[in-house]
């Protein structure tokens, strides 16, 4: 089957404090969304990449491509109000064969053994969601301000790349948007698939606030040594 990685890098990235959009922002000399890229490719020489981004950017980013020598066969796609329409207008060029990734961009840690492991397990069950166990206690907190202790023991946090065999998943997106689609996991349940998990990575961090750049930089100098 061949393959597609759809990586999203629409957000705005208000909460690193910086007029451009954290995926732009540079790890070690390089915008943070190559290093996803860079991955993907690593681990499959004929995938397919698709960027999603925000209008404006779709200009910078080809330039920004061009610069670092990527290959002009990456196809850049406007992205749309919320992570439900990006990733719809990204998934709509995959082919009915297709295993599509959709993958966070600033999730740029991701490793090509996470994505092979995915590819695998989507290849044979029709999807792949990377998940790692919750490691703090955990409460759920009222609004009168009383709390309660949640058991941990089953709860799992989500990452990308969230993998699906396209049968599966261009068929779940031809559907109105809800607020309850929190993630292409939530879509294809909505649309009465089961989804599979695979073991995630303590590493593949979601670029949010500054110190995240700090940990990303330090786990690269880690993988360098």
């Amino acid at each position: 089957m061949s393959k597609l990685a759809v990586i999203v890098a629409g957000g705005s990235g208000m909460r690193m404090g910086n007029e451009l959009p954290k995926q732009f922002l540079l790890l070690d000399g390089k915008p943070i969304l190559l290093y996803s890229i860079d991955a993907f490719l690593s681990a499959f020489h004929d995938i397919n990449i698709i960027l999603v981004l925000p209008k404006q950017y779709i200009d910078y980013t080809r330039e920004l491509l061009n610069n670092f020598g990527y290959s002009s066969n990456i196809q850049l796609v406007e992205g749309g109000a919320t992570r439900f329409h990006s990733v719809k207008n990204g998934i709509s060029h995959a082919g009915q064969n297709d295993i599509i990734f959709v993958h966070d961009a600033v999730r740029c840690l991701v490793s090509k053994l996470l994505i092979e492991r995915c590819h695998d397990k989507a290849l044979t069950a029709g999807s792949a969601i990377p998940v790692i166990p919750i490691r703090d206690s955990m409460r759920r907190v009222a609004v009168d301000g009383s709390a309660e202790v949640v058991s941990r023991d089953q709860l799992y946090s989500v990452q990308t790349p969230q993998t699906f065999q396209a049968s599966i998943l261009l068929p779940a997106f031809q559907v109105d948007y809800k607020e309850a689609f929190t993630d292409e996991a939530t879509v294809a349940e909505h649309a009465g698939t089961h989804v599979h998990t695979v073991e995630g990575e303590e590493q593949n961090i979601k670029i949010t606030y500054p110190d995240d750049l700090l940990y990303a930089k330090w786990r690269l100098s880690m993988r360098q040594d």
